[in-house]
C-alpha cells in the first residue's frame, strides 16, 4: 500500500474516531498532522488547543493548502464549507486518524515498545542489533536519531507525534522492515502519542525521580509509564519485559500478573527469568557476565562498560527472545552493539585517565555513573555537571549531593538552563553539594568547565562529563547554539598536550 493512495474516506474515518461530521465527506485522507506546515493536498488536519499554540489558527491556511478535513474538539464555525469532525479528545482523535489513515503498520512489525527513566535508548540500540544480527531488517526511533537499516536522520524528540511514528512505520515496512523499535516517554504516554499502536513487547527498564514538573507525583509518574501495558492506550501489548530490581517494576509485574498477563522478568540481583551473574566491568575490555535465559546461559561480553548497561541488555534479549531471535545470535549482536552515543561514551586521547562523556541527568542515572567510575579507576573521580532549566527541580539538590558523595572533585556547571538564571540552577545543586561536605568549584561556562577538570587530571583519574550526552546544543534563554561535551573536552585534551 502506497502511503500517497487515499484508502480511507473522511465519513469512514468519522465512523472510526466516534465524530460528528459536518460538511461532505466523500474525500480522500492521505495523511493527517497537527502542523499546519505539513498540509498538503489530500491530509487531515488536526486543530490541537497546546499550551502556548492553539491550532485552530492556522485553520483558514490548511484548507487553501487542501486539507481534507479538519478534526477539532469544538463545533464547526458557521458558514465552514470544508469537512469538519468533532470528537471528545483532538489527541486521541489524531493518533487514531494516523493508524488509520496509515492501514495501522504496527500491526505487521514486531514493535518493540520500551519505557522507564534510564536506559530507554541504549536499550532500543541494543534491540535493534539484535534484531539486525539475525538478518531481520529493522527500524528504531530514539532519543538520538530515527533509524530504518542504515539510513538515519536526527531525532526531533524521543517520542515523535502519532502521525509522524505511523508515518515512520508505513516507510519501514515499505522498505522491508520485519522489526520496529521506540522509546516510549512518559509525557508522549500521556499525550496519546503512543496510542493505537500494537506493540508485540513493551519494556519496563526502571523508575527513578525525574520530570515531576510534569507529573507532579512518583504516582502520577507511574500511571503514565503503565498505560504501556495495561492496554488504556488501545491493545495490550503480547508480552511484558520488566526489570524487577526496581521497586516500580515489581510492582508492575505483580499487577500485570494478577491480570493475566504475560510478564517476563530480568534481574541481576535474584532470580527471574533473565538473570545476570559473575558481573566483571573494565574500561578496556567492557563488561562480561554469564547471561541467564529460558533459551540457556552463555557467556557474554559486552563492548558497553557497566552495571547500568547489564540490565539494558538483559531487556533488549527478553524482547529479542520475544520475537523470535536465536540466543545466539542475540550473543553474537550483544557482543558487537557499542550502544547509543553519549552513553557512557570514551572520549579517546593519549593520556593516563579516562574522559567519560554521559547523558545522565536524573539523580538515579547520575549515581549508577559515577558508581560504575568508582568502580573502575584506582584514581580519582572528577565530576562535571549541571542541572537542565524549565525542567524538574526536584532533582537538583540530590543530584549535588550525589555528585558530592560519589566523586573526589565536583565542577558544578550549566547545561541548558533555557529562560532560568544559570546561577539560580547552581545554587539549588549546591544545596546538596552542601549536604555532603564536599568541596567543590562553580564554573558556569560549560567549556572552561570542561577545560579544567581536564587541567586537574592525573594518572587514573577518570573525568565524569554528564548531563547532556550526545546532544550539539546548549540552550540558554531563547538561543539554541552548538555545543558538544565530547568536542569540548577533545578541545581541551589538545590543549593539554600542547601545553
Amino acid at each position: 500500500m502506497s502511503s500517497e493512495t487515499p484508502h480511507v474516506t473522511i465519513h469512514h474515518l468519522a465512523e472510526e474516531l466516534s465524530a460528528d461530521l459536518f460538511g461532505e465527506g466523500n474525500a480522500g485522507a492521505i495523511d493527517v498532522t497537527h502542523d499546519s506546515r505539513q498540509v498538503r493536498e489530500g491530509t487531515v488536519f488536526v486543530a490541537i488547543k497546546g499550551s502556548t499554540v492553539d491550532g485552530h489558527r492556522f485553520v483558514d491556511d490548511v484548507i487553501r493548502r487542501g486539507a481534507a478535513a479538519i478534526i477539532s474538539e469544538y463545533e464547526a464555525p458557521a458558514k465552514f464549507t470544508a469537512a469538519w469532525l468533532k470528537v471528545a479528545d483532538a489527541r486521541q482523535a489524531l493518533a487514531k486518524a494516523a493508524a488509520i489513515i496509515y492501514g495501522n503498520p504496527s500491526h505487521e512489525l514486531d514493535l518493540i515498545g520500551i519505557t522507564g527513566t534510564n536506559g530507554k535508548t541504549t536499550t532500543t540500540y541494543l534491540a535493534f542489533a539484535l534484531a539486525e544480527a539475525a538478518k531481520r531488517k529493522a527500524a528504531m526511533l530514539t532519543t538520538v536519531e530515527y533509524r530504518i537499516g542504515d539510513r538515519s536522520q536526527p531525532a526531533v524528540r524521543t517520542t515523535p507525534e502519532a502521525s509522524d511514528t505511523n508515518r515512520f512505520l508505513r516507510n519501514a515496512l515499505e522498505e522491508n522492515c520485519t522489526v520496529a523499535v521506540m522509546e516510549a516517554s512518559s509525557q508522549a504516554i500521556d499525550l496519546h502519542r503512543c496510542d493505537a499502536l500494537k506493540f508485540r513487547v513493551a519494556v519496563f527498564t526502571n523508575l527513578t525521580r525525574d520530570h515531576l514538573d510534569y507529573h507532579e507525583t512518583m504516582e502520577e509518574y507511574f500511571d503514565a509509564k503503565r498505560k504501556l501495558f495495561d492496554g488504556r492506550l488501545g491493545e495490550r501489548p503480547g508480552s511484558s519485559v520488566i526489570n524487577i530490581d526496581d521497586e516500580w517494576g515489581r510492582k508492575l509485574a505483580d499487577d500485570l500478573r494478577a491480570e493475566g498477563e504475560c510478564v517476563v522478568t530480568t534481574s541481576q540481583l535474584g532470580e527471574a527469568d533473565l538473570s545476570a551473574s559473575g558481573i566483571e566491568v573494565s574500561l578496556v575490555r567492557g563488561t562480561a557476565f554469564k547471561l541467564k535465559t529460558p533459551a540457556g546461559a552463555r557467556n557474554v561480553t559486552s563492548p558497553l562498560v557497566g552495571r547500568p548497561h547489564v540490565y539494558n541488555i538483559l531487556s533488549a534479549t527478553a524482547a529479542a527472545l520475544e520475537i523470535g531471535v536465536d540466543l545466539d545470535e542475540i550473543v553474537a549482536g550483544i557482543e558487537t552493539c557499542v550502544g547509543a552515543p553519549g552513553r557512557f561514551e570514551r572520549v579517546e586521547h593519549g593520556g593516563n585517565f579516562a574522559v567519560i562523556v554521559d547523558y545522565a541527568h536524573t539523580d538515579d542515572a547520575l549515581l549508577n555513573t559515577l558508581k560504575t567510575a568508582n568502580e573502575l579507576t584506582t584514581g580519582r573521580v572528577i565530576t562535571v555537571f549541571g542541572c537542565g532549566g524549565d525542567r524538574d527541580k526536584t532533582k537538583r539538590a540530590p543530584m549535588g549531593e550525589i555528585a558530592g558523595r560519589n566523586s573526589d572533585v565536583v565542577i558544578v556547571t550549566s547545561d541548558n538552563p533555557r529562560n532560568e538564571d544559570p546561577m539560580k540552577i547552581i545554587f539549588e545543586i549546591e544545596a546538596g553539594l552542601m549536604v555532603a561536605g564536599q568541596p567543590y568549584e562553580v564554573i558556569p561556562d560549560r567549556r572552561e568547565a570542561i577545560h579544567r577538570a581536564v587541567s586537574l587530571a592525573t594518572d587514573d583519574d577518570v573525568i565524569i562529563i554528564a548531563g547532556k550526552g550526545h546532544e550539539n546544543y546548549q540552550v540558554v534563554g531563547s538561543d539554541k547554539f552548538h555545543f558538544d561535551d565530547r568536542e569540548a573536552a577533545r578541545e581541551s585534551l589538545a590543549k593539554r598536550s600542547d601545553s
